[in-house]
């Protein structure tokens, strides 16, 4: 019999083999400054070490290789800064999560910043298509008056290409934990008729893209006043921040992906200029 005449045996057919990218960055006071203490990465997840600019922080990217992910890919991320460190960690570019056939996409992200620490995780947006199926963590660890500015941003679609999400799984989920006590927790759960909880007033109410900005101290309370000020001449976006538990929470909502994002980088670097004394600047990357 001819190979090409065999009967197909499930047993023999080709099965993907689903992506398991990592990466782990460390950061420790030394000798008088922050150095980098621990680096490892592996495929599709590569970090990159750019010089950082005059009179700001030591600065990692991480780039996707792939070029984006496809249902069952996996990729854990855990980032640290030891006593006294400061350093800002951001992505080479948008994430973009494909069509799954059935398979979640997973992403883990853990933030740790111990006593007298300062990280910055400001990842570029992640960009859901149409049918993807996207699970995403991040949980920050504090220890200490260790602080920290996170945030993440989703766009519904390629807008450019007139796509709309209507179907897929969509979970952001956030932890954040201060010297092992749970402060805070929250997750955005959208799944199956996606359309309609992006359409709904009592929903999404039409948004094409959401942001949430955190920042994590003691005293962040004296922020929230500052934080507002900032929101408050920014268009294109609907902007609400509160202050609780030693936790500060910016949620951003809007129409234009672009306006989002717009209104996402300028509070994050008119934050960590307020609360940290760092120049309200961006990466370089996010000014491409």
């Amino acid at each position: 019999m001819a190979v090409a005449d065999r009967p197909k045996d499930a047993s023999c057919e080709e099965k993907k083999v689903a992506v398991h990218g990592a990466a782990t960055v460390r950061f420790e006071h030394r000798h008088g400054e922050t150095r980098l203490a621990t680096l490892y990465h592996h495929d599709p997840l590569r970090v990159l070490m750019p010089t950082p600019r005059r009179d700001d922080l030591p600065i990692a990217v991480l780039a996707t290789t792939s070029g984006g992910m496809v249902g069952g890919d996996r990729m854990d991320i855990g980032l640290s800064v030891g006593p006294g460190a400061r350093a800002l960690v951001t992505t080479q570019a948008a994430e973009k999560v494909y069509r799954s056939t059935g398979s979640d996409c997973r992403i883990d992200t853990l933030l740790s910043a111990e006593d007298g620490a300062w990280l910055e995780w400001m990842p570029q947006e992640a960009i859901v298509f149409e049918g993807s199926r996207l699970r995403r963590r991040t949980r920050i660890d504090l220890s200490g008056d260790g602080r920290v500015i996170a945030g993440e941003m989703l766009v519904f679609g390629r807008a450019a290409f007139g796509e709309t999400v209507t179907r897929g799984l969509i979970r952001d989920a956030w932890e954040v934990a201060r010297d092992g006590r749970l402060i805070w927790a929250d997750a955005l759960h959208l799944d199956g008729d996606v359309a309609e909880a992006l359409a709904h007033p009592a929903g999404l109410d039409g948004a094409a893209a959401c942001a949430t900005l955190l920042h994590a101290a003691p005293d962040v309370a004296r922020r929230l006043d500052a934080v507002r000020a900032l929101a408050e001449p920014l268009e294109g976006a609907r902007i609400g921040a509160t202050a609780l538990d030693g936790l500060l929470v910016v949620r951003i909502l809007g129409g234009d992906a672009r306006a989002v994002r717009s209104a996402y980088a300028a509070l994050w670097s008119g934050l960590r200029a307020e609360a940290a004394g760092l120049p309200a600047r961006l990466p370089r990357l996010w000014e491409m």
